[in-house]
């Protein structure tokens, strides 16, 4: 399996706080478990609801394919396996902002877009080491 960049288990605080402002997607505040990681996740909630007190593994990788080969850029249908097929929602995005002074501050605020539904991390600084701007990431979760 290629090395996770990041992965912990997440516990959604919050859903829509500031109202909901589209039918089909609802943005969640999340805390994880154990590497103290605040996010805000932008997600299709008409697809996959997630409501207060659901937990969730998150797990982000810079491919899907198991060996960890790098990512070609093309979906190719057909019978082999990859990492999306043990999660039940997976988005592929790019990291739009890492701050340049990302290892002084006590956090960092990393900013991802996937094709216009966002997500915010805030992360301790040698987390944020791992990424780098314009990198491509798909994003997987699944419901513990």
């Amino acid at each position: 399996m290629a090395e996770p960049l990041l992965q912990d288990i997440f516990t959604v605080e919050r859903v829509d706080a500031d109202g909901k402002k589209f039918d089909r997607v609802s943005r969640i505040e999340a805390r994880s478990q154990q590497l103290d990681i605040e996010m805000q996740l932008d997600i299709n909630s008409e697809i996959y609801p997630l409501y207060v007190g659901d937990k969730f593994n998150m797990v982000l990788v810079p491919t899907l394919n198991l060996d960890g080969t790098p990512d070609t850029g093309y979906f190719i249908q057909g019978g082999r396996k990859t990492l999306a097929d043990k999660f039940e929602y997976v988005m592929h995005g790019k990291i739009y902002r890492i701050p340049e002074d990302a290892g002084r501050s006590k956090k960092v605020e990393m900013l991802v877009s996937f094709s216009g539904l966002l997500m915010q991390l805030n992360v301790e600084p040698g987390y944020a080491q791992k990424f780098d701007l314009d990198m491509k990431i798909f994003l997987l979760i699944r419901k513990v």
